[in-house]
C-alpha cells in the first residue's frame, strides 16, 4: 500500500469519532488537529513534536500562521492540481484568515471529498464542494 494509501485507510478508521477541542483519541474525541496526530501515530508510531495548548481560534488575533508553519516543517508541499486522496488539506475558514481547519482528501474527480473532524458533527466525511474549495490554503502530504 502507498503511504497515501496508508494515511487514507487510517483515516477512515476515525470516522465516528466525536469531536473534541484539543483529544486525539480514535474513538473517543478529537478535533481536525488531533485526526491527523492520531494517523501520524498510527504510520509512525510516535508524533514528531509535542504539540502545546491552543485555543479554538488558532491565532487569528495574532495572525501567526502556526498550523501552516508546521505543516510546512514536516510535510511535502503538494503543487496545485497534484492532490491525491491521502493528502493533507489545510483550509482558511474566511479570507484574509489563518489556516485554521484540515482534513483527508479521500476522493478525486466528479463528486471530490474530504474526511476531517468538525465541530458539531465529530469525524465525518464531506463533499469538497466549490465552498470548501475556496477556503484551501494549501495542500500538503505525508513524508
Amino acid at each position: 500500500m502507498t503511504r497515501n494509501g496508508a494515511v487514507l485507510a487510517h483515516a477512515k478508521d476515525w470516522l465516528g469519532t466525536p469531536y473534541r477541542h484539543q483529544a486525539s483519541c480514535r474513538g473517543a474525541g478529537t478535533d481536525c488537529l488531533g485526526l491527523l496526530r492520531g494517523i501520524w501515530r498510527d504510520i509512525y508510531g510516535a508524533e514528531p513534536r509535542v504539540v502545546p495548548a491552543y485555543t479554538a481560534d488558532w491565532c487569528e488575533p495574532t495572525g501567526h500562521e502556526e498550523l501552516l508553519t508546521a505543516a510546512q516543517s514536516l510535510m511535502v508541499p503538494v503543487g496545485d492540481g497534484q492532490a491525491q486522496p491521502g493528502d493533507v488539506l489545510l483550509f482558511r475558514m474566511r479570507q484574509g484568515a489563518v489556516a485554521k481547519h484540515l482534513g483527508i482528501l479521500s476522493q478525486i474527480g466528479a463528486a471530490p471529498a474530504f474526511i476531517h473532524a468538525y465541530s458539531g458533527h465529530g469525524v465525518v466525511t464531506s463533499p469538497l464542494s466549490a465552498p470548501w474549495q475556496r477556503k484551501i490554503a494549501a495542500v500538503f502530504r505525508f513524508p
